[in-house]
């Protein structure tokens, strides 16, 4: 982004107020329409089928069109930046075993709320689908292709592409992302100056890429006013309801994570006590919430590290410089809760293969969502069209995504201090207060 974009951007209203007024004159205007016109008169579809729909369509379609180059570069530098692997030996491969620990335990914690408490549930699917029917094409093509995924093991073959541009050409996330793993691997195992060069070029297609979804979420506040019309003027206050049961959810999943999960793996592996933790993080997870970007409270983060927690400089300028990008705990349950959430609101039965499938993108996305505001919302959409959801349904949440985001930003930076701390183990200085340990 420019320097006049910048400074443009500072004297108008912060993006995520300009999302938040789309999203309430969106609900406001469909809520007018349901109470008193209904939507299937002449003027509403009208409109719908020629304005509202055809912009929601393309905005869907840019962040389409962006996300296979974005989450393939996010996660091959995630992994490329374990570059240090070999020369931390222990430290490195700790990192990778409890970030991938914390991500399963998040996304299983995330998906079993969301089917015990089902909060989208409740919808008459009959009616729900009538979005469908409001020219989203791409979304009736997801549904009826939809049958036809893989399931068991022809799933599990199929991750292994045997032309990673077909993959890519047929949106075959799981596929991609899997090559990007390997990619970033090799990157990690292999040191010459032709690696770097392709390490440094996938990293500007990484940062090119993060400024077109960047040019693409300017958009987002209009798209969110014709997303929340199509659906608010069709469903009315169900609606409301369900998304307000759906941040609950979400919230609670958070909660447990953050002060359960973190808490007994603070004790149990890293042998200190958790009250003691949070106490030394909270000047981070409050910057974490201010910001909702992991990057932007990594300074923050690293002198919490060194003067409140009083880790081992190697253990903590690696595991949370790596864990800025690679480790969104938060990120990978918010999405499985999301794109769950969105199926059951639908109407789409997911099988467990299906959420399976959910459950493994999710801990990838952890590794490949980028550090910063709404880096998981590409990640979402695309999820939602591999298990046959409509990607329609993201704009059910982006009214809200701000204030979750803020949310899981906090989970994801708690969790990097949580896994840096485990790393350290007992290596670790005392706490300036002496009640580091437990």
């Amino acid at each position: 982004m420019s320097h006049a974009s910048d400074k443009a951007a500072r004297k108008g209203l912060p993006m995520h107020w300009k999302i938040a007024i789309g999203f309430a004159t969106g609900i406001a205007a469909g809520l007018v329409v349901h109470r008193f016109v209904g939507s299937d008169a002449a003027w509403v579809q009208h409109f719908v089928e020629y304005g509202t729909q055809p912009f929601a369509t393309i905005f869907l379609r840019l962040i389409f069109m962006l996300v296979i180059p974005l989450l393939f570069s996010a996660l091959v530098v995630g992994i490329g930046e374990m570059g240090d692997v070999r020369a931390l030996g222990r430290i490195g491969w700790r990192t990778l075993a409890y970030t991938t620990l914390l991500s399963t335990i998040a996304v299983l914690l995330g998906l079993a709320l969301v089917n015990w408490l089902k909060p989208g549930v409740g919808v008459d699917s009959a009616t729900a689908m009538t979005l469908l029917d409001q020219g989203a094409e791409r979304a009736r093509a997801i549904v009826s292709d939809s049958g036809t995924q893989p399931s068991g093991l022809d799933m599990l073959i199929s991750i292994v592409p045997d032309n990673v541009v077909k993959a890519a050409a047929e949106n075959t996330i799981l596929a991609v992302m899997f090559f990007a793993l390997m990619l970033g691997i090799g990157l990690v195992l292999t040191r010459s100056a032709a690696v770097d060069t392709l390490k440094r070029a996938i990293e500007g297609l990484f940062e090119v890429s993060m400024t077109l979804i960047g040019l693409v979420i300017r958009l987002a506040p209009l798209a969110v006013f014709c997303l929340m019309f199509n659906l608010v003027s069709a469903f009315g206050w169900d609606l409301l309801v369900r998304l307000g049961a759906y941040v609950l959810v979400v919230l609670l999943a958070l909660a447990l994570h953050q002060f359960v999960v973190y808490s007994l793996a603070i004790r149990l592996i890293a042998r200190r006590s958790p009250l003691a933790f949070f106490r030394g993080v909270q000047e981070a997870m409050l910057m974490a919430f201010s910001t909702a970007s992991s990057n932007a409270t990594l300074p923050t983060a690293l002198r919490v590290a060194d003067d409140r927690l009083r880790l081992p400089r190697p253990v903590s300028r690696f595991v949370l410089t790596v864990g800025a990008t690679a480790n969104q705990n938060g990120t990978a349950l918010f999405e499985g809760v999301t794109v769950l959430f969105l199926a059951q609101y639908f109407g789409v039965d997911l099988t467990l293969a299906q959420q399976f499938t959910v459950m493994f993108v999710c801990i990838l996305g952890g590794i490949g969502t980028a550090g910063v505001p709404s880096g998981s919302l590409p990640v979402i959409a695309l999820i939602c069209a591999m298990v046959g959801v409509p990607p329609e349904g993201i704009g059910l949440v982006l009214g809200v995504n701000h204030f979750l985001d803020m949310c899981r930003t906090v989970v994801n930076v708690t969790g990097d201090l949580g896994i840096a701390t485990m790393v350290a183990g007992r290596d670790a200085a005392p706490a300036p207060d002496g009640q580091a340990r437990g």
